[in-house]
Parts: C-alpha cells; sequence; structure tokens
C-alpha cells in the first residue's frame, strides 16, 4: 500500500457485533483477574506458568476490547482480537477434553451436559474471529 491508499482506508463502524465482541472480551478479561483459578485448568499441560498466562490473556482481553470501541484504534484491535482468539483455541479444546474426562469418570446428566455444552463453543470461535476481521476492515 502506497501512503497514499492509507490514507483512505476507512475504520470499520462500531456495529453490534464489533461492540458485542468488545463486550465479551471485557466480561472475560475482568473476570480472568478477579477469578484467575477459573481458567488455570485450562491451559494446556504444555505450558508453564498458568497464572500468569491468565492474567495475560485477561490482559489482552481488556486492551482489545478498548481498542474495538475506539475507531481509532478498532483496525488495529480488530487483528490483535484476531490472534488472541486463535491464541487462546487450546485452552478451548483443554477445557473440552477435561470436561470429557469427567463425564467419563461420572456419567451424571450434569456432567455430560457440561461436556455437550464445551463441545458445542469450539465452533463459536469462528463467528468471533470473523468479528474480529471484519473490525480489522477485512
Amino acid at each position: 500500500m502506497t501512503s497514499s491508499s492509507l490514507s483512505r482506508v476507512t475504520t470499520p463502524p462500531l456495529s453490534t457485533d464489533i461492540a458485542g465482541l468488545a463486550a465479551l472480551f471485557l466480561t472475560s478479561g475482568v473476570t480472568h483477574l478477579a477469578k484467575p483459578e477459573v481458567f488455570e485448568p485450562l491451559v494446556p499441560n504444555s505450558l508453564p506458568r498458568r497464572r500468569e498466562l491468565v492474567y495475560a490473556s485477561g490482559v489482552a482481553e481488556l486492551v482489545c476490547a478498548a481498542g474495538l470501541l475506539h475507531p481509532r484504534t478498532r483496525r488495529l484491535a480488530g487483528w490483535a482480537s484476531a490472534v488472541l482468539l486463535v491464541a487462546i483455541l487450546p485452552g478451548n479444546v483443554q477445557m473440552s477434553a477435561n470436561h470429557g474426562k469427567r463425564a467419563q469418570r461420572k456419567q451424571t446428566t450434569g456432567a455430560k451436559a457440561m461436556f455437550a455444552g464445551t463441545l458445542a463453543r469450539l465452533p463459536l470461535q469462528l463467528p468471533l474471529i470473523r468479528t474480529a476481521l471484519k473490525a480489522a476492515g477485512r
């Protein structure tokens, strides 16, 4: 891109879905910082320093949320949000694996329902990533 084409790049408007993604990041980011122990089991076993990673992802979510809301930072925050959503996908897979093991062990309706819910959540990452890319102007 030339400098003249960069000046013509417009910021995507703050649509309902982008505002919703910001709200989701805000809620999740605050929860990561207030109750990190909830998220520690979701950090894949191969990664060290679980608590620090939970805090870092919470801060990243809050930064993305704020960035998505402001027109001057929305494009960059959209890219950062898409990267963050891809980066946390292994944690969502780990959550499903944990609940799957628990459902196998307990064989209760509640444990099976929780496992089903975590599985259903995985494909929902795609529309979130799509919304982040929309905020990035893609």
